[in-house]
């Protein structure tokens, strides 16, 4: 059983000394219920043990599915694969080794400054964990032969689990967290992998904002959910589309600060100088006529105007 479970990497991701006997060890994995003594005194590895440190997923056949896959692709289809890589590991023993991995594979972009050439990040590391983080503890593990996916393309990044969220995707920001998964998101918030405060999406949306990227996509399908991350792109490439789910995003967020979003806020996270603001004015009014936001006072005059979510 030791061997096909990476202990040592248990007590290290929670700090603990690893205990000087066997009977140390598995004591402690077994108050974590990453092994059960069963009633003829035997011992087995849970899902959960497995799940999260298994050293080859692929040794628990029931298992071997859910390990996470990354594809690169050339250009902005799926046409042609650069690379596909399946991991192997445990979720808390592979996950600093996939964002790793992942960052090696991104490029970067050019920010000129006023002296100097940076290279910086195309997404925000931030941003990349809580997604991944997300897809892999909310996923619906009664879904069999899928899991978690990452795929990478020019202008993208896509991450799909398995399971259709259980809140709707209009409320992530503002919705209490609710997991499927309770002991797995547990386990993975005691590593500091992930959050159970509900916030997660909130960072994501912030530093894309902080990026100036594109707002990022939420899709329900029949049996997933996807979150798509954009490139940046100038405001002027942006799409009616574009602009009206950032301008959304954008109102939810201040809300869920406990703020309202106006003209300023909203030009701020566009990078649009004031004399443009009749340009973010039309975006209010879009965002408007399709029901995503609302005055929150209709009787201020236009200058004092603040807006709110239109679940609010």
């Amino acid at each position: 059983m030791l061997k096909l479970i990476d202990y040592p990497s248990y007590f290290d991701l929670l700090d603990l000394p690893l205990p000087e006997n066997r009977q140390g060890i598995l004591s402690a994995l077994e108050s974590d219920k990453l092994i059960i003594t069963a009633q003829n005194g035997k011992r087995a590895i849970t899902n959960l043990g497995a799940i999260l440190f298994a050293k080859k997923l692929q040794d628990f056949q029931h298992l071997a599915r859910k390990a996470v896959r990354l594809v690169l692709y050339k250009g902005n289809s799926r046409v042609e694969t650069v690379r596909e890589l399946t991991g192997n590991k445990g979720y808390a023993v592979g996950f600093e080794g996939l964002i790793d991995y992942l960052k090696t594979l991104l490029p970067s972009n050019e920010e000129i400054g006023k002296a100097f050439r940076t290279e910086v990040p195309m997404y925000p590391e931030l941003a990349i964990r809580e997604l991944a983080a997300n897809a892999i503890i909310h996923q619906d593990f009664s879904l069999t032969g899928t899991g978690p996916m990452i795929e990478l393309f020019d202008t993208r990044m896509e991450i799909t689990n398995p399971g259709i969220p259980l809140v709707d995707a209009d409320r992530f920001l503002d919705s209490p967290p609710r997991s499927r998964n309770e002991a797995l998101a547990s386990f993975m918030r005691r590593i500091n992998i992930c959050e159970e405060r509900g916030t997660g999406i909130d960072k994501v949306i912030f530093q894309t904002e902080i990026y100036q990227l594109p707002a990022p996509l939420f899709e329900v399908t029949d049996h997933h959910t996807r979150t798509v991350l954009f490139g940046h792109r100038p405001f002027a490439e942006m799409d009616k589309e574009d602009r009206i789910r950032a301008c959304y995003q954008h109102c939810c967020l201040r809300y869920v600060s406990r703020e309202h979003m106006n003209n300023k806020s909203l030009r701020e996270r566009f990078a649009i100088e004031e004399k443009n603001s009749a340009m973010v004015s039309r975006i209010i009014k879009d965002a408007i006529k399709a029901n995503l936001i609302k005055p929150y006072d209709p009787e201020a005059g236009t200058k004092a105007m603040r807006y709110v979510p239109h679940w609010y």
